[in-house]
């Protein structure tokens, strides 16, 4: 039985990626998965927070934020406790690939502003902050530095059982009435960084979460390969 946009359960959503959409960013990509659009800007500052003053190691922060337009109710302009924890989530992520001693005392300011909300979109943001953090890094310092202080790529996918159905990429309309959603966060050679997981209506097997665990991975390697090739274009 496919979804309700003729994707299989194992498929991920089209992915389309704008490397350099803000031009007055270092680094910016606008990046789209079905019916979710996150516009991500990474920017560098030569300096660093307080408490990592002196000891020549640099810092990634990031924030989050839905648009007031991007859902078909108004979203006010401020940041709730959802967005606290994302924002919390995307910057935990990232700095798992960010060598900060590499990085000198230089602070990468990363925001994800979600433009359109269809489901993921914390997933989305992730992994279109890694590309702006990558081409920030790389048009700040040049590519062999930008080599050296991302050591990995970094992806993330939604998980979900609905109707007692293992889905990947979940849209909205999925992700309202899952009975498990997950959010998986994986390091492009295969290491995982995150796992959320939670029975919204009830409980979940050790032998779904594999099953689930087993769809998320297989869902960033196609979306490691379409970082990749943004990359290589951009």
């Amino acid at each position: 039985m496919t979804r309700r946009d003729g994707r299989q359960d194992h498929e991920i959503r089209p992915v389309r990626i704008t490397p350099g959409f803000a031009a007055n960013c270092a680094g910016s990509v606008l990046y789209a998965c079905g019916g979710t659009t996150v516009l991500v800007t990474a920017q560098l500052a030569d300096s660093v927070p307080p408490f990592l003053e002196g000891k020549g190691v640099g810092w990634l922060t990031a924030e989050y934020a839905m648009l007031p337009g991007s859902t078909p109710t108004r979203i006010s302009r401020r940041t709730d406790g959802r967005a606290t924890e994302i924002q919390r989530l995307i910057g935990r992520s990232l700095r798992a690939i960010v060598d900060r001693q590499a990085l000198g005392p230089w602070t990468i300011h990363v925001d994800c502003d979600v433009v359109n909300a269809d489901g993921g979109t914390r997933t989305a943001a992730i992994t279109g902050a890694y590309l702006a953090v990558a081409l920030g890094l790389r048009n700040r310092f040049g590519p062999e530095q930008a080599a050296a202080v991302l050591k990995e790529s970094i992806a993330a996918v939604s998980v979900g059982i609905v109707a007692g159905r293992p889905m990947v990429d979940l849209d909205y309309s999925e992700d309202s009435k899952a009975e498990v959603d997950c959010n998986v966060v994986r390091l492009g050679s295969g290491g995982l960084v995150e796992v959320q997981g939670t029975g919204e209506g009830g409980v979940y097997s050790r032998k779904q979460l594999d099953q689930l665990l087993d769809m998320a991975e297989a869902g960033i390697d196609q979306l490691a390969l379409a970082q990749k090739a943004a990359l290589g274009d951009a």
